[in-house]
């Protein structure tokens, strides 16, 4: 049995986390950490898995690597800057598996993969995310991480930085950039998560969305991190190689 510890147990994905890792095989909850308890009740672990916030995600990693703990990530926030920081603090030859997933669905995964792919035809494009209004951060780490792989597979195809005209943006209507991407974070009461890349050319556009209503849906690829986690040392960033897709 692999026991598993969920820091941030009583949060709505924490929470749902709990159940499902009880009721899966060849896993044990061994440990519910909330604000009202001590990391250090994770000892015993196997795996720990994080759904806080990025305010306190690193400290959480640190202590997982200085123990020998595997850990999956679902919290946002993790820049290249924090990503190097984890690298840096499981060394050159790591006992440990740092998992930082940005999105647990499956059919995110495939639109962050689509709007990589479909990328490298369109002169333009932008991302728009939509989440609730309690989402502590902005903009999601899904649309970061969408960002990074349109960027990339822009740069991969030689093209040139996207059109934009604008020169006099005085409250900020164009958005943040990541990588060069425009990236736009909507908060609206009756949403959950939700995220559109839009695409353009002259004379067509190609818009690839993907709506998750019921937070349920990232539950089946959480188990499976846990699982992979455990066989994979050293840091892994994106849900990609647990579906077979890296």
């Amino acid at each position: 049995m692999t026991k598993v510890g969920v820091i941030g147990a009583a949060g709505t994905m924490g929470s749902l986390a709990c159940g499902w890792v009880q009721e899966a095989n060849g896993l044990e909850l061994v440990a519910q950490i909330t604000e009202h308890n001590s990391i250090e009740e994770l000892a015993g672990a196997d795996v720990a898995i994080d759904f806080t916030h990025p305010g306190v995600v690193m400290d959480h990693v640190a202590w997982c690597i200085d123990h020998g703990m595997h850990l999956v990530v679902g919290t946002s926030g993790f820049t290249d800057e924090r990503l190097a920081t984890i690298e840096k603090e499981l060394g050159s030859d790591p006992a440990v598996g740092v998992f930082v997933v940005p999105n647990f669905s499956i059919g995110a995964v495939l639109m962050m993969r689509f709007a990589a792919e479909a990328a490298r035809f369109f002169e333009s494009v932008e991302i728009v995310e939509l989440h609730h209004p309690t989402k502590l951060d902005a903009p999601s780490g899904t649309s970061i991480r969408t960002a990074q792989l349109v960027a990339a597979a822009r740069a991969s195809a030689g093209l040139d930085a996207m059109p934009d005209a604008t020169s006099d943006d005085p409250v900020g209507a164009r958005g943040a950039t990541v990588d060069g991407v425009p990236v736009h974070s909507v908060r609206v009461r009756g949403l959950v998560a939700h995220q559109e890349v839009i695409l353009g050319s002259v004379g067509e556009t190609l818009t690839i969305r993907h709506d998750m209503p019921d937070r349920v849906a990232a539950m089946t690829a959480v188990v499976e991190s846990i699982r992979y986690v455990v066989h994979h040392p050293g840091l892994t960033v994106g849900l990609e190689p647990a579906l077979g897709l890296a």
